[in-house]
């Protein structure tokens, strides 16, 4: 199928144009192929701004409309003959004056809320894929010359570029395969992760749910040896509020322990999708596991809401699975096949998080 047919059957669906079957066939198809599921929503948001753009030029409109109605040169006028004029213009003038402030007022209000601006009495939401360029600050020149005197003294000295922007990121098998956030990837033009160890190697994104936020990596450097068992197992069912949980990953570009609990079965604004938790994340945490007292993991870090300490979020580790379900079996080059046994019941928490370490990476995304 070609981009414009696809196109043209985007419209018709979201139009309302489409039969009862035409309709049932175009529902499976977007349920079978993730490519045709995003294309759908990239469409539907285009359409939504192409709305809003044309409702901001109609109060445009109207308020010019207004401003003409009111004479400006007799405006002028009355200034200089009566001494009253403000009065005498309230009562000539107040009604068309009172709308064109309205329009006025709901249009500024309106842009602040599109903009992300008008966050004063309300939170927002704010992914945690980090900028790598905003980290640094006027340490980085001593921190330079420290890197140079150090690749002076060693004879083979590594340099480690750390990328335009860092995520985390988790073993979904001993093979190589890590998930991630959509949005820590998306744009990269090369990808790599690096381990507890320091140790970096090539990635490649061989599927991604941009409407899950979910990305699967598969580590195809041939430096990479396989890991061992993965430790932990993947919940496939809720979690109930009260949970302890806890995660672990890369804000900074340094490992950091977060535990917390989980306050509410939806994310942010009822987001199905997601849990709300009250746990201390940071940029650079996107992508990083949320696991419960027993080690399952059961989320995937995405954002947190301004403005509300401790209110983070987490996809559901139940859309993670039907991300997995969802790749198509060509992109596989090796089996990925996820671990049923869990490794971390029972110990305490310092020992799951030794176990845990190996398995979780720094990603470390490149773009021009």
């Amino acid at each position: 199928m070609s981009d414009n047919q696809l196109t043209e059957l985007i419209e018709r669906y979201l139009n309302d144009d489409m039969s009862h079957d035409e309709r049932i066939q175009f529902e499976l198809l977007r349920k079978n192929d993730a490519a045709v599921n995003s294309k759908l929503m990239e469409h539907k948001q285009f359409i939504g701004v192409l709305k809003q753009y044309g409702e901001r030029l109609e109060l445009q409109k109207r308020l010019d409309a207004i401003h003409e109605e009111i004479d400006v040169h007799a405006l002028k006028e009355e200034v200089m003959v009566h001494p009253t004029w403000i009065v005498q213009l309230w009562r000539q003038h107040h009604s068309k004056i009172s709308v064109a402030a309205s329009i006025a007022i709901f249009a500024i209000l309106s842009t602040l809320f599109f903009t992300g601006k008008l966050n004063n009495h309300e939170s927002n939401f704010v992914q945690l894929r980090q900028e790598v360029g905003k980290l640094r600050n006027s340490t980085e020149t001593l921190n330079r010359r420290t890197n140079n005197l150090i690749n002076d003294i060693n004879a083979k000295p590594k340099a480690v570029n750390q990328g335009n922007y860092r995520g985390t990121g988790f073993a979904l098998s001993s093979n190589g395969y890590i998930a991630t956030n959509y949005h820590v990837v998306t744009g990269a033009d090369s990808v790599y992760v690096q381990n507890a160890s320091g140790e970096s190697f090539h990635a490649k994104v061989i599927y991604t749910e941009p409407q899950y936020d979910i990305a699967i990596l598969q580590i195809n450097d041939p430096a990479f040896k396989n890991l061992g068992p993965v430790p932990y197992n993947f919940k496939k069912g809720g979690s109930d509020l009260g949970e302890n949980v806890y995660t672990f990953g890369y804000p900074g570009g340094e490992e950091v322990f977060g535990p917390g609990s989980l306050t509410s079965a939806t994310g942010y604004h009822g987001d199905t999708l997601a849990y709300q938790i009250s746990i201390p994340v940071d940029y650079g945490n996107s992508g990083g596991p949320l696991l419960d007292d027993k080690g399952n993991v059961i989320g995937v870090i995405r954002g947190l809401q301004t403005q509300v300490a401790g209110a983070a979020f987490a996809v559901k580790s139940a859309y993670l699975l039907k991300a997995i379900q969802n790749i198509p079996s060509d992109s596989l080059s090796k089996s990925l096949t996820l671990n049923n046994k869990n490794a971390l019941a029972g110990l305490s928490r310092p020992q799951q998080l030794k176990k845990l370490k190996n398995y979780v990476f720094m990603v470390k995304v490149y773009n021009q």
